[in-house]
């Protein structure tokens, strides 16, 4: 009679019910908190990795543009009109450049030469600066001709050929953005190597840069990515480019 009394008061109070769900609470929670903290550090991981290989990529990518230049040289046609004299295809200034490179954003090093106009425009809400591309496929000098709007003469210098303005558009490529500065500078070649002469404006006009530098800084730096650094590269062209080819 004894043992089956106590068969039949066997079995869990309430208050031992409540302390195995709070336990089981607490086990849950402490494993969702976990879950969530891991979760939050593969983001960021995956975010400054994926911000990582885009500065990568955009100094590898402007290298590579300005590796490929071509000395191409084309009649001034202003208008489309009668030529007036030969020109260099390379216009060069602080804020802008524009020259004809075998590397494309596209096709990279494959496909059709494209013509290359690079700009340095006012960030989104005017939050520092950005660089721009615009990228057209090369068509030959008379494309370039009338891209000439007629010559300018220099101090103590042959005239330079003036071309239109780069303009943004749909098309134009954002190379990098949210920058605190981002100028260009072109090294002009001179006999003696110990001496490197840089200048804001490209102003020689039968001959091509030795090398091309783009400045450009963070707006807001930050420590924990990799940031775009000075691009410099250089041009093994040393050819007077208006003088005659021979084979």
């Amino acid at each position: 009679m004894t043992n089956r009394r106590r068969a039949t008061q066997s079995g869990l109070t309430l208050m031992e019910m409540l302390i195995a769900v709070s336990l089981l609470s607490l086990i849950t929670l402490g494993i969702m908190m976990a879950m969530r903290v891991g979760l939050s550090a593969m983001e960021k991981t995956n975010d400054r990795f994926v911000s990582n290989r885009k500065a990568i990529g955009v100094q590898r990518m402007l290298e590579s543009q300005i590796l490929g230049l071509m000395p191409v040289v084309a009649d001034c046609r202003p208008g489309g009109g009668p030529p007036q004299g030969k020109i260099s295809v390379f216009e060069g200034r602080p804020d802008s450049m524009r020259f004809v490179s075998s590397y494309s954003l596209s096709e990279a090093a494959r496909g059709y030469p494209r013509l290359l106009e690079f700009r340095v425009i006012p960030g989104e809400n005017n939050e520092g600066v950005r660089l721009i591309v615009n990228e057209r496929v090369y068509l030959g000098p008379f494309m370039i001709g009338a891209l000439c709007t007629g010559m300018a003469p220099i101090e103590g210098g042959p005239p330079m050929p003036q071309f239109t303005p780069i303009e943004p558009g749909p098309q134009s490529f954002v190379m990098a953005d949210k920058l605190a500065y981002c100028r260009i500078v072109y090294k002009r070649m001179v006999p003696t190597p110990e001496k490197e002469i840089w200048l804001p404006v490209w102003n020689v006009p039968d001959a091509l840069p030795s090398a091309i530098r783009i400045e450009m800084a963070p707006l807001h730096p930050d420590p924990g990515h990799l940031q775009l650094l000075t691009v410099t590269a250089p041009l093994h062209i040393t050819k007077w480019v208006l003088g005659p080819y021979a084979d």
